[in-house]
């Protein structure tokens, strides 16, 4: 990969952190204007945990591959362990984390917007991934695209090996990266109480 490619990866990478800072602000400023219907039931309750379940499971994965993955995703084809199974599976846990931050609300409808949003957004980026690894790794990335899912992971596909070498920093990153998705619980509780308190005005409900 040349220099100009890194460079413009990495500009894919900013305008996809601005696009998802973007649409979750959009999300946000909606959710402050909608309650969901039945707010004090045990579905609403209910739907919460699960969706702070989903968050760890986020934080875990996307750590987890970044054992395989860190530092290595421009120098080689990393197709072993949760990468043998899928391109990316970083951005799969992503999408559960997505969706377990719109459960925070308490709303179905919220959390499959969320995770709407998040697939729209990392389909985009992983399309430019592609080209760019593709020129730069050539048949051998082609191969790898033919026998293993873009997202949706095949687990009869399953292969690691003995060892690995892991790059600690990357981890560390990526551990503080997926923390982030936690301040959804403190965000949306904190909008229920503005809006118990009439300090932001409900404007419509949502399941």
């Amino acid at each position: 990969m040349t220099v100009a490619d890194t460079h413009r990866l990495r500009r894919v990478q900013l305008a996809r952190k601005a696009a998802i800072l973007v649409a979750l602000l959009l999300v946000i400023v909606l959710a402050a204007l909608s309650r969901t219907l039945g707010s004090d039931s045990t579905i609403h309750e209910g739907l919460e945990a699960v969706g702070l379940g989903l968050i760890a499971l986020c934080v875990v994965g996307r750590a987890w591959c970044s054992l395989y993955i860190g530092g290595r995703k421009k120098a080689e084809i990393v197709d072993r362990g949760p990468y043998s199974i899928s391109r990316n599976p970083l951005y799969v846990f992503s999408f559960i984390g997505a969706f377990g931050m719109g459960a925070q609300t308490g709303s179905v409808v919220m959390a499959v917007l969320f995770l709407i949003l998040a697939v729209g957004v990392f389909y985009l980026t992983v399309r430019h991934e592609e080209i760019w690894l593709s020129a730069a790794f050539g048949e051998a990335y082609r191969l790898y695209c033919k026998h293993t899912p873009r997202f949706w992971p095949d687990f009869a596909k399953w292969r690691d090996g003995e060892t690995l070498e892991v790059r600690p920093v990357f981890f560390l990153t990526t551990l503080r990266d997926g923390l982030a998705f936690f301040l959804a619980v403190p965000l949306f509780e904190a909008l229920e109480q503005a809006q118990a308190l009439g300090w932001v005005r409900v404007m419509f409900r949502l399941p």
